[in-house]
C-alpha cells in the first residue's frame, strides 16, 4: 500500500520507512526482452542451458534490469497527490550485491533520505534495496533521486 501524501507534507516523511512493493516475478522472456532492448545478449542471461553450467547455476538478470525494475516498484510505495509532474533524476550510488536468477521474485524496499526545494517543486533522495524472496542478501542497493513539480 502506497504512503499517501502531499508536496507540503514530504518532509514529514525523512527517515520513513515506506515499506515494500508487491513481489514481481523475473523471468526468462522478460530478461530475453531487456537483452534486445540493450543489445546486452550476454550467455549468462540470455542462454538458459550453458548458464547451467556457468557461475551462477542457473541464466541471470541482467543488473540494469533489474535497476529499471525500480521504477514501477516505486510507484507503489509513494503517491505525492498533488505533483503534476514526476521525473526520474537520477542515481547518486548503486550497487548489485546478489544475481537475480530466473525464476527468482523481487521486491523494493525504500526510506526517503532527504527532501529538498528545487525550482518549481521538490527534490526527494532515496534510500532503495531491491529484495530477493527467500534470500540473505539484496540483489541491489540504491539511492535514487525524484524530483515532483506542482
Amino acid at each position: 500500500m502506497a504512503t499517501t501524501t502531499t508536496l507540503a507534507e514530504l518532509n514529514d516523511l525523512v527517515g520513513k520507512d515506506l515499506g515494500t512493493s508487491s513481489w514481481i516475478e523475473i523471468t526468462q522472456e522478460r530478461v530475453n526482452t531487456f537483452a534486445d532492448a540493450t543489445d546486452d545478449q550476454q550467455w549468462i542471461h540470455v542462454d538458459p542451458e550453458r548458464a547451467k553450467e556457468g557461475p551462477f547455476g542457473a541464466p541471470i538478470a541482467h543488473g540494469f534490469l533489474t535497476l529499471s525494475l525500480t521504477i514501477p516498484l516505486w510507484g507503489e510505495l509513494l503517491d505525492v497527490t498533488d505533483a503534476t509532474t514526476k521525473v526520474n533524476y537520477g542515481l547518486n550510488k548503486v550497487r548489485f550485491l546478489s544475481p537475480v536468477k530466473v525464476g527468482s521474485r523481487i521486491r523494493l524496499a525504500a526510506t526517503i533520505a532527504s527532501v529538498e526545494e528545487v525550482k518549481g517543486g521538490l527534490q526527494i533522495t532515496v534510500d532503495m534495496t531491491v529484495e530477493i524472496e527467500g534470500a540473505e542478501k539484496p540483489a541491489a542497493a540504491a539511492q535514487a533521486i525524484h524530483r515532483f513539480y506542482a
